[in-house]
């Protein structure tokens, strides 16, 4: 009886044992490492960063240049990533998630000028340091709530939709063009589309006949292209705001055996996309370097905790230009 009952004892005792040592969940979203972090598990981390998904070849390449410089540095860091471009509330439970951890500083890439605004300011009010990647945040609405963030890490988007205009201008004699932007409000599209505006009106040789969001979607893009090819046959050109839509509009092309007549650029420099150029099929793309711009925005957060930089919305956050180049057939690697 007295080894029963001992037996009892020791089996309840391992069970508490095995629960006190499992790891806490991680926060809610996609943790952009399959659960934990990149080196670490998480919350073990001083540093995180949220970006906007991992779907796309443009957000790896960022993870991998945020993991490259972490391991450079010695440094843990844990990586998250919303579900999808429409997952605005998502991510902001992401952020606010890893709040209750011991990050020093959190870089956010977020899905809107406005959907992390609450999250960030929660985090200021910790003494949490927070750096905005990519897609600028409503500077205006977050001083008035009373947030601010360290920096802004980006490549200079309205010379990127220059450059992707650009080419068409340069290849193409004259005629009419179509510009296909990305998310209606996002910072990083607006700019784009600006850009490649400007340099198409500053040519005086091309008639923009439509610029019309397709949310960086393949198949609405697609169905956008379509529908400008269908209502102007001598379209010479259409610059797209990412490649994905690129990837979508060339395919419009194709249906519309318009291979080689109308000149299609996209953006982002996405693997998929340099393949296509080599093909034959889109024209080009013009590369940003997401690894880079992660990996700066990881040495800024540092920086700020190291010199204890002081949370002020009233301090205008400096802007860090990362640049970007086109890469074409001669150039595709």
């Amino acid at each position: 009886m007295k080894k029963r009952i001992l037996s009892v004892f020791l089996a309840a005792a391992m069970m508490v044992a095995a629960v006190g040592c499992s790891k806490a969940p991680a926060a809610s979203g996609t943790p952009a490492s399959g659960g934990t972090s990149s080196a670490a598990a998480a919350g073990e981390a001083e540093y995180a960063v949220i970006l906007k998904n991992q779907s796309s070849d443009f957000w790896v390449k960022m993870k991998e240049g945020v993991e490259k410089q972490a391991k450079e540095l010695g440094i843990k860091v844990d990586v998250y990533a919303a579900q999808s471009e429409e997952d605005t509330e998502g991510q902001l439970k992401i952020l606010e998630s890893c709040l209750t951890k011991n990050y020093k500083a959190i870089g956010v890439a977020p899905l809107s000028p406005v959907n992390l605004i609450p999250g960030i300011v929660k985090a200021n009010q910790k003494g949490i340091y927070v750096m905005d990647i990519d897609e600028k945040v409503d500077l205006a609405t977050l001083k008035a709530q009373g947030g601010s963030v360290i920096g802004f890490a980006t490549t200079d988007n309205v010379k990127v939709g220059e450059k992707g205009a650009g080419y068409i201008i340069d290849n193409a004699k004259e005629g009419k063009v179509a510009i296909i932007e990305g998310k209606a409000g996002n910072a990083s599209g607006e700019d784009r589309k600006k850009g490649a505006t400007q340099a198409f009106e500053k040519s005086g040789k091309f008639k923009i006949v439509g610029s019309l969001p397709a949310d960086w979607d393949r198949q609405k893009a697609l169905d956008v292209a379509a529908s400008f090819i269908q209502q102007n046959p001598d379209l010479v050109g259409i610059y797209c705001c990412n490649d994905g839509m690129a990837l979508g509009a060339m395919q419009a092309v194709i249906n519309a055996n318009k291979t080689g007549k109308i000149f299609v650029v996209g953006t982002d420099g996405d693997t998929e996309a340099i393949d296509s150029i080599k093909q034959n099929q889109l024209s080009a793309t013009v590369a940003q370097d997401p690894a880079n711009i992660g990996a700066t925005s990881l040495k800024e957060m540092i920086n700020a905790v190291k010199g204890q930089t002081k949370i002020d919305p009233n301090v205008e956050p400096k802007t860090i230009p990362v640049d970007s180049n086109l890469i074409t057939k001669e150039t595709a690697k």
